[in-house]
């Protein structure tokens, strides 16, 4: 469960800088980044 909630709030923090990317492929790759 600890796991989930750290992947959940990395996903919100990101979802709050996504605002500037200017399209869904730089969000989805700053995702694969963030997460590996």
């Amino acid at each position: 469960n600890g796991i989930t909630e750290g992947f959940h709030t990395k996903m919100e923090l990101l979802s709050r800088q996504a605002y500037g990317f200017r399209n869904f492929q730089n969000y989805r790759m700053r995702v694969k980044v963030l997460c590996s």
